[in-house]
């Protein structure tokens, strides 16, 4: 069975973004955790977290994807910035228990001149400190396009970091088309042997969500544009393709340009 949602304002609360997919025709949606440029996150209504439990149990929700915000640099070079992210994440995560067993996705960070070892340690730690005993919710490392000091740029990175965390049992990758494209990947032309290659160093297994997204760019740019689906590099046939592979049926698939 396919499920398939797409990236919604958390405005009007977690019932709000419910209604909105079964009206799409999804079941599961992606959001924002609190503003994407940073900052406090709103309350939590539990009356509302008890009807969207409620609503999505009665229409056979997937998971859903929580997003943290794009300020959040698990590997800064700036005390004040790490120690942002290291709280952000933390809190984030307490906040995910309201609504259990869902998803929590990030990007990796950028090193900022620091370089890849240090970086990956970085963000191992920042993910260590944030998880805890009991939680329910699993992490997930986004496949980065590899702009400027990007980290989670090749699986091997990915790998590294996964090697870092101590509740490696609930971590997973969130499988981004435009990034991994933007980053040299040829899921265009060769989306089996990109896996082939991913399975090796980690295991298509822990693809926990693919991000099914159109690139504005050449393969290896290393630039992160999304384009509408069907207009960019990567182009409707391909993306079909791996939105229907039969290794990843039962994995969700969000939309994060305008549908």
């Amino acid at each position: 069975m396919l499920h398939i949602g797409c990236h919604l304002s958390a405005s009007a609360g977690y019932l709000a973004m419910a209604k909105e997919t079964v009206r799409i025709g999804g079941d599961t949606f992606q959001f924002f955790t609190r503003n994407p440029r940073g900052g406090r996150a709103k309350d939590i209504d539990p009356d509302d977290v008890t009807a969207f439990l409620a609503y999505a149990a009665e229409h056979h929700f997937a998971t859903i994807l929580a997003h943290a915000p794009y300020t959040l640099n698990p590997c800064a070079q700036k005390e004040e910035t790490l120690q942002f992210a290291r709280q952000t994440m933390a809190d984030d995560l307490k906040r995910m228990e309201y609504t259990p067993h869902q998803f929590y996705n990030f990007h990796p960070g950028c090193h900022v001149g620091q370089g890849d070892v240090v970086g990956i340690d970085l963000i191992a730690q920042t993910v260590n400190e944030a998880m805890f005993d009991g939680m329910t919710t699993t992490v997930l490392l986004e496949t980065m396009a590899g702009k400027g000091s990007e980290l989670g740029r090749s699986f091997e990175e990915l790998a590294a970091i996964y090697d870092g965390v101590v509740y490696s049992d609930k971590l997973r990758v969130c499988f981004d088309t435009c990034h991994t494209h933007d980053s040299g990947y040829d899921i265009r032309g060769n989306f089996d042997g990109v896996i082939d290659e991913f399975d090796h160093l980690i295991g298509k297994d822990q693809i926990a969500v693919f991000h099914i997204n159109d690139s504005k760019n050449v393969r290896g740019a290393k630039k992160d544009r999304h384009a509408n689906l069907g207009t960019g590099e990567i182009g409707f046939d391909a993306l079909s393709y791996i939105v229907h592979h039969p290794d990843f049926e039962q994995i969700p698939k969000i939309l994060e340009t305008p549908y």
